[in-house]
């Protein structure tokens, strides 16, 4: 990832962005457990209480191994893709046994229940970390909007509009990152006089963390945040909060 400094206002992120407490620590935005190594270099961090940190964890560690089992369709390790996935159920048997519980056969076929608040808790961590870093803004409140599930579970027009870039209508915060990613293309459209004409857009587009196995964008536009994210390219989410 290429590394941005921020220009905004500093005063708008301060403390721990999940609680507003003193910022003891940082927390990386995506967890490293979502990540293979090596890890990409500038990791995206943000500033958290010790608290707040810990107690991501555990359902950090299930959200990582659940999507790594259902998108292998197995809980052995063996069978499994990622290393540390495989490592992780190796030496926690009983989160193993826990996920492997969660698989019900319908029509034939094994489903695994996910055990929906942890993965909601994790998802909108992330979505909270991406707004402080990408938007410098805090969202503490309950977001207006939350979607998360398969990728392939979204109907094919909306999943083509969820991939693609976002084109930007109003600036979000001067000098935040997201601002700074952001360029200006030409597009050819036709008028309702059939001619056609050229306008100049900014185009907010979607950042890879680590290819195939993290991305995100950031939008803040028109008085509404929205943050979408993919991971593995199978699972994803979008979080969205009226300003």
């Amino acid at each position: 990832m290429i590394k941005l400094n921020s220009f905004a206002d500093n005063r708008l992120i301060r403390g721990c962005i999940f609680c507003g407490g003193q910022a003891e620590t940082r927390d990386h935005i995506p967890s490293k457990c979502l990540l293979d190594r090596p890890y990409p270099e500038n990791l995206i961090i943000v500033g958290c209480c010790y608290e707040c940190n810990q107690s991501f964890s555990s359902d950090e560690e299930y959200f990582a191994c659940f999507i790594e089992c259902v998108s292998c369709g197995s809980t052995d390790p063996v069978e499994l893709n990622r290393i540390s996935i495989s490592k992780t159920l190796q030496n926690s048997p009983n989160l193993r046994n826990r996920i492997e519980a969660s698989i019900v056969k319908i029509d034939g076929k094994s489903v695994f229940t996910p055990e929906q608040d942890r993965i909601n808790n994790v998802m909108l961590k992330l979505a909270k970390g991406h707004v402080a870093y990408e938007l410098d803004l805090i969202k503490r409140d309950k977001p207006n909007y939350f979607w998360c599930g398969l990728l392939t579970s979204l109907p094919e027009e909306y999943r083509i509009d969820f991939n693609a870039a976002h084109v930007q209508e109003n600036v979000g915060e001067v000098g935040s990152r997201s601002m700074q990613r952001s360029f200006v293309t030409k597009l050819s459209i036709t008028d309702t006089n059939g001619k056609n004409k050229d306008i100049s857009v900014l185009i907010n587009d979607w950042v890879d963390v680590q290819d195939k196995r993290y991305r995100y964008i950031a939008i803040d536009d028109k008085g509404i945040i929205i943050i979408r994210i993919v991971i593995d390219e199978f699972f994803a989410c979008e979080i969205a909060w009226e300003n």
